[in-house]
């Protein structure tokens, strides 16, 4: 066989089989750059062959990234959806739940809070957890101290009267604004200021970086929504089209 038809052979069994493979290291010197001139001229010919590989593998990928986030999930289940410290909303015995890890500073998680709740409002049996997650910084720190020190000492109404406020807060927070804040709402701030520097407000926004470790989470927001890990901002209708899905899958 001519090193040509040699490569153009070894070419049609790479493209058109590819679950049998071929060593080109036993091929000639000859042989080798035939066969390297006609895959040059089959991509040339054939661009579309590149992307169609290039889909093939981030399907690949994604489809491997999900099973690992399944089994992520189901490995850290009750840190996950039932911590006993991070607040819950929505309907309570939902079919669903839906967990956002999220920071006070991020705009995309501001960006996502009035969909998140119109997803919650309009759905009707979805089940909401919040866990805070600062990652941007001293402010979103703070912010997550009074947040989750007000949960403690005035219980989840309050909790998420605040939550809403610091969500919409345009301004850097402070001592001052966030004393201001509490007053606002009605709230006792010197015994929030007290309770934020105490055990178990550290513990438990230690205990959610640990989670978010665990899952490999590094930016907000991320959604956790039934066996799947939604890292980033969606929109109202592909979280639709999520929970849809995971109902359907389940």
């Amino acid at each position: 066989m001519t090193p040509i038809r040699t490569a153009a052979a070894a070419l049609a069994l790479a493209t058109a089989t590819p679950a049998v493979a071929f060593d080109i290291t036993d091929m000639t010197d000859s042989e080798r750059e035939a066969f390297r001139t006609e895959v040059r001229e089959f991509l040339m010919e054939n661009p579309q062959v590149i992307l169609e590989a290039v889909d093939a593998l981030e399907a690949q990928q994604a489809a491997e990234q999900a099973e690992a986030d399944s089994e992520l999930i189901a490995a850290n289940a009750e840190a996950i959806f039932d911590d006993g410290y991070s607040w819950v909303g929505g309907n309570p015995d939902g079919d669903i739940t839906v967990v956002e890890f999220m920071d006070y500073r991020c705009g995309y998680c501001r960006r996502a809070k009035e969909e998140v709740e119109q997803l919650v409002e309009s759905d009707g049996n979805i089940r909401l957890v919040l866990k805070e997650f600062p990652i941007l910084g001293e402010a979103s720190l703070l912010s997550s101290r009074f947040a989750v020190a007000t949960q403690n000492v005035a219980g989840d109404d309050a909790y998420k009267s605040v939550h809403d406020a610091l969500m919409a807060m345009s301004n850097e927070p402070n001592e001052t604004a966030l004393e201001r804040l509490a007053n606002t709402l009605g709230l006792d701030a010197d015994a929030i200021f007290a309770e934020m520097e105490s055990d178990a407000v550290t513990e438990e926004l230690q205990s959610v970086r640990a989670l978010a470790q665990e899952l490999q989470i590094n930016g907000t927001p991320t959604f956790v929504m039934g066996e799947e890990l939604v890292r980033g901002y969606v929109t109202l209708d592909q979280m639709r089209q999520i929970v849809a899905d995971a109902r359907e899958a389940g």
